[in-house]
């Protein structure tokens, strides 16, 4: 069969076919109606840019800040047409542009954990050794909330160009400028409150999970350290975990984030929520797209906290 000769022309200047006989049923299956615009209002489906985990995560990361709109296979297929028609290195476009949030993020995350874990050792008497479980979930969560204070507005900049077209803001800087004249400095911590109450269990359990998973495999294995390997599927494991206990917060985040720019008026955290049952319903609204990043979320947790320990003992041996 040939394809339909007739293209559609995507938010990514893509000339996409409407048929591509070369794929499987699975694959072109309602694929043009979830990329292409349902209305004028409608921007269509953006790709999100992509520290070491996010680089890898990338081409899995393309579609992050529409994410509730995406199920696995269409984040696949939209993948797919990405690389046949812009090449592969256009996976990772605009990764630079996340590492400006991400890097900062990371480097206050991680840091503040080991602080905190030093600060709650000696609060409960736990000098040098592993924290008991309660205390373990706290550090986690206050890394992960001094983290995401510091920088949140670089997470609501990013997630505002990626809803936008890029006529509308050209780089992070007039982003900035913009939202700081038109809607005043108070809009940059808009949606922060969902936010905090997101990443409080992600960042709690994540730690949590790694740090108890490593501290099972040192008590049962015999070996001090677990290989990096063993590192990565701990890290896996904290990330579906972190992610399925907090996803419904980020969908709520998100659409406060963008409210200004997508049509959706600012509201509370309530209403927010019940504007998105109503509109989409409870699982559909509150889950769509975990799929998604179940595939994305333990591959970049897993790195990340693979390679935080992997440079952590390079440098204590460096310093010995």
């Amino acid at each position: 069969m040939r394809a339909d000769p007739t293209p559609v022309q995507t938010r990514f200047n893509l000339m996409i076919p409407a048929k591509a006989p070369f794929l499987p049923k699975c694959l072109q299956k309602d694929f043009l109606p979830r990329l292409v615009p349902r209305s004028p209002g409608d921007r269509g489906l953006p790709l999100s840019p992509g520290t070491l985990s996010s680089t890898w995560t990338k081409p899995t990361l393309g579609t992050d800040r529409r994410a509730p709109t995406l199920g696995a296979v269409e984040a696949f297929r939209l993948l797919y047409f990405t690389y046949l028609h812009e090449g592969f290195l256009s996976l990772w476009r605009g990764n630079s542009a996340t590492m400006v949030r991400v890097v900062p993020y990371a480097a206050i995350q991680f840091s503040a954990h080991e602080e905190y874990k030093r600060v709650l050792g000696r609060y409960y008497g736990f000098h040098g050794e592993a924290l008991p479980p309660w205390p373990r979930l706290l550090a986690g969560a206050l890394a992960g909330t001094t983290a995401a204070s510091i920088t949140y507005p670089l997470d609501l900049v990013r997630a505002r160009m990626a809803v936008t077209p890029k006529e509308m803001y050209s780089n992070i800087f007039q982003v900035f400028i913009r939202i700081s004249r038109e809607e005043g400095l108070k809009t940059l911590y808009h949606g922060f409150t969902p936010t905090v109450l997101g990443v409080i269990p992600y960042a709690g359990l994540s730690f949590f999970t790694y740090e108890t998973l490593k501290s099972l495999h040192r008590e049962y294995s015999g070996h001090r350290q677990p290989y990096p390997f063993e590192r990565m599927i701990f890290g896996a494991c904290a990330g579906i975990i972190g992610q399925s206990a907090s996803y419904p917060l980020d969908v709520v985040r998100r659409r406060m984030q963008t409210a200004g720019v997508t049509g959706h008026p600012r509201t509370s955290i309530a209403c927010t929520l019940r504007a998105i049952v109503r509109e989409e319903g409870l699982v559909r609204g509150l889950y769509k797209g975990l799929s998604m990043n179940w595939l994305k979320g333990p591959i970049a947790v897993g790195i990340s906290f693979t390679t935080f320990d992997l440079m952590q003992i390079l440098l204590r041996r460096l310093q010995s």
